[in-house]
């Protein structure tokens, strides 16, 4: 059997794809799991959005695990791999090329390396003029990616959904989830008057001039008012989507390091997310799943989903291009 021959057995893609577009039909429990069963690869050469993971948790306050989220997401993929995208049908392969880059290496013993490591992979990719989708790791790795982003697009409209605002004061130097927001804001990175955080619920009096939809509000007002708040504060500045999943309720996403009751729904969430395709995103990242304490892989499947979401938005806003 000839090399040509292996993409007719639709197994392990990840590996013997050739096309960056299109899909196959491969095992969903089995075979080689790259993000959607797309292409691993380093070749950037005719990519659209290159899929990568950030496996650091070492600046978590409360419960670790974050590190194994990008291999979790990997993994809850499968069946979202298989289908054509809900509610519209549509297979966002036919007009996106998404690859899998891989994961981010880093030393677990230097963890001062860690914000130039994570940065000097950004603009690799995003130097070669491929967007990001990133999954984490604990939410200090937006911080670095914020920092390559906005290299090269200048402040960002940050569109952030989280139980917490991250916007306790930073000290230099600190790697801590829950500040690395006040460090962007000092350096310049993000946007404030066109930023938002959406499904806060916990107290801190340093919001920095952030826009705030808190939980309560989002449970009050409902998907359609907060999509309308959304872009109302966005505008057209480019904007960068990062996705805490401790955004949901424990109900919904158990698995991370810091939850929070009374959170958004996955119902709710998804709904937001697929009504922001007005929006110009050049990034996005899901970050804090930690699988050691999911149950039945609820949450690692509600991350793959608001990723895989995240790509349908692209691939329309792509095609309405044409």
């Amino acid at each position: 059997m000839s090399t040509d021959d292996f993409e007719d057995l639709n197994t392990d893609q990840a590996f013997t794809k050739k096309s960056l577009y299109g899909r196959g039909n491969e095992m969903t429990y089995g075979g080689a799991l790259s993000f959607l069963r797309r292409k691993y690869t380093k070749d950037l050469k005719g990519v659209d959005i290159a899929v990568s993971g950030i496996p650091f948790d070492a600046a978590t306050s409360f419960r670790p695990g974050a590190r194994f989220g990008p291999k979790a997401i990997r993994e809850a993929s499968v069946q979202l791999a298989e289908l054509l995208a809900f509610p519209d049908g549509i297979d966002p392969f036919k007009t996106l090329a998404v690859t899998d880059y891989g994961d981010c290496e880093l030393d677990y013993g230097f963890h001062g390396n860690v914000v130039s490591q994570i940065e000097a992979h950004a603009n690799t990719i995003l130097d070669s003029g491929v967007e990001m989708l990133t999954f984490g790791g604990d939410h200090f790795v937006t911080y670095p990616l914020l920092r390559a982003h906005a290299k090269k697009h200048g402040p960002i409209a940050l569109v952030h959904f989280d139980a917490h605002t991250d916007t306790w004061p930073d000290e230099d130097g600190r790697l801590d989830h829950g500040t690395m927001f006040s460090r962007a804001i000092k350096e310049n990175l993000i946007d404030i008057k066109h930023s938002i955080q959406v499904g806060i619920r916990t107290h801190n009096s340093n919001t920095k001039g952030v826009t705030i939809l808190d939980a309560p509000w989002v449970h009050e007002n409902g998907v359609d008012k907060v999509i309308k708040k959304i872009i109302d504060v966005v505008k057209d500045r480019p904007a960068y989507l990062t996705f805490d999943i401790d955004g949901l309720d424990p109900a919904y996403a158990p698995g991370t390091g810091t939850p929070v009751s009374g959170g958004l729904t996955s119902a709710q969430a998804l709904g937001i997310v697929r009504g922001l395709e007005s929006l110009n995103f050049i990034g996005a990242d899901v970050v804090e799943v930690a699988p050691a304490y999911d149950h039945a892989e609820i949450t690692a499947i509600v991350a793959a989903t608001i990723a895989h979401d995240y790509l349908v938005i692209r691939a329309k806003q792509k095609m309405k291009q044409k």
